[in-house]
């Protein structure tokens, strides 16, 4: 049913509904501060590929391992390990065995309207002081010019590739420098896809509008959004991922990035502190059939918002989230790529290869870019060397983060569960 503008629900600009967020509410980037770090180790990483994974319709990809003792966290405390394998997007770096050296990945956007509505679904309107109504919508859309013209899209120069290529790629070769030569690359190839609209019912969602009525941003109950997106069924047209799917827009041989407008995700409105996730990257699985040999299709995917400026700083803007999820879709496409417990600077305590966790929040996480008549702020990335505690880093210039070389200036410590204990204090035994 299409409900008229008069039988929906207006919001003025001048009352505070209970699910406006107050003009000075600050939003943050979600951490989970849990210790600190201290002396380095010292890891290797392998020199061969085992190829790459069997059994799945994916992107291209590789698979290796580095050699760093550390701990595997279990329900009763964790054992020890000592090669940690790793998959990768591309083709291997390692050897000159092939002719092709370059693998190009289709990298199709689709941009996502988050509409928003009231409670019976009708649309949700804020009513300016005037009189004049404000319809409560988000284009992602409007971004798609800027971020096609951004870094993750575009070629710059970097010291890591005698060409000029782009940000991702540029980071790549970062991390396997003495193991390629310069053919080796991996670049993306940008199209727009059809734009796809989710529909949020009030109570799913927070929302901050200005002075005119205009929506800032919105912040959207995970679960919700995660629903919303992911489709419950291979023939599932009504979510937005499914849409796509079962439209041809994306496929599996794809690094496909649905870009939302100034949307981010809050685990529980009563608790500021699982707010707010600014993209995330993943794979929706989907079954076999016979005209793909059964294997499981993996369409891997990456939920990215479009940051304007003023909502997280100046340390989080534009394409921030992007180049984040990006790069760590490089570095761990199926979101399995496990690693010794590492506490990074900025206090998180993980142990997964996410390359961008490991710098984000820090005073110097971005790489500010001036090109195409705008200056884009893309994150400076962990190299695979810190992850692996090499010392001295076999990464161009010995570096262990990229492009900025000075934010990680030592590899990770190898942990205990505790996030406290150097695995070595206790003379490599849980």
């Amino acid at each position: 049913m299409v409900l008229s503008v008069v039988a929906a629900v207006v919001l003025s600009a001048a009352a505070v509904d209970d699910d406006q967020l107050p003009a000075n509410f600050q939003p943050k980037v979600l951490r989970h501060p849990l210790g600190a770090s201290d002396a380095a180790g010292g890891g290797v990483l392998g020199r061969s590929s085992n190829g790459s994974v069997l059994g799945v319709d994916s992107l291209q990809n590789f698979s290796s391992y580095f050699y760093y003792p550390g701990i595997v966290p279990t329900a009763s405390g964790g054992f020890a390990q000592f090669t940690w394998p790793y998959t990768m997007v591309g083709r291997a770096p390692f050897g000159h065995d092939s002719s092709e050296r370059t693998t190009n990945i289709n990298a199709p956007i689709v941009p996502v309207i988050v509409d928003l509505r009231n409670f019976d679904g009708s649309p949700r309107f804020c009513v300016n002081p005037d009189g004049s109504q404000v319809r409560m919508i988000l284009d992602g859309s409007k971004y798609v010019p800027a971020v096609l013209a951004s870094p993750v899209f575009q070629n710059a120069r970097y010291g890591s590739s005698e060409r000029p290529t782009q940000f991702t790629d540029a980071v790549h070769r970062a991390q396997f420098f003495k193991q390629s030569d310069d053919d080796w690359h991996t670049i993306l190839r940008p199209s727009v896809k059809t734009t796809r609209t989710m529909v949020l019912i009030r109570g799913t969602y927070r929302f901050s509008v200005d002075a005119s009525c205009n929506l800032r941003y919105v912040l959207v109950q995970t679960g919700v959004f995660v629903s919303l997106l992911f489709p419950a069924t291979p023939d599932d047209t009504s979510t937005i991922i499914g849409a796509a799917e079962n439209a041809g827009d994306v496929t599996t041989r794809d690094m496909s990035t649905f870009l939302f407008p100034d949307t981010y995700l809050q685990d529980d409105f009563n608790d500021p502190n699982t707010c707010c996730v600014l993209g995330f990257h993943s794979y929706d699985l989907e079954p076999g059939d016979a005209s793909n040999g059964w294997k499981e299709r993996r369409y891997v995917m990456n939920y990215s918002s479009w940051i304007s400026p003023g909502i997280f700083g100046d340390a989080f803007v534009d394409v921030t989230a992007l180049s984040h999820e990006l790069m760590e879709t490089f570095s761990d496409p199926f979101v399995n790529n496990a690693t010794p417990i590492w506490v990074a600077p900025n206090g998180l305590c993980q142990n997964n290869l996410e390359s961008g966790d490991v710098i984000e929040g820090l005073p110097n996480a971005t790489f500010p870019m001036t090109m195409n008549g705008m200056t884009y702020h893309p994150q400076n990335e962990a190299l695979l060397q810190w992850f692996a505690g090499q010392s001295p880093s076999s990464a161009y210039r010995h570096a262990y983060s990229y492009p900025d070389t000075t934010v990680l200036t030592s590899p990770a410590i190898s942990y205990f569960p505790d996030c406290a204990t150097p695995f070595n204090a206790r003379g490599g035994h849980p």
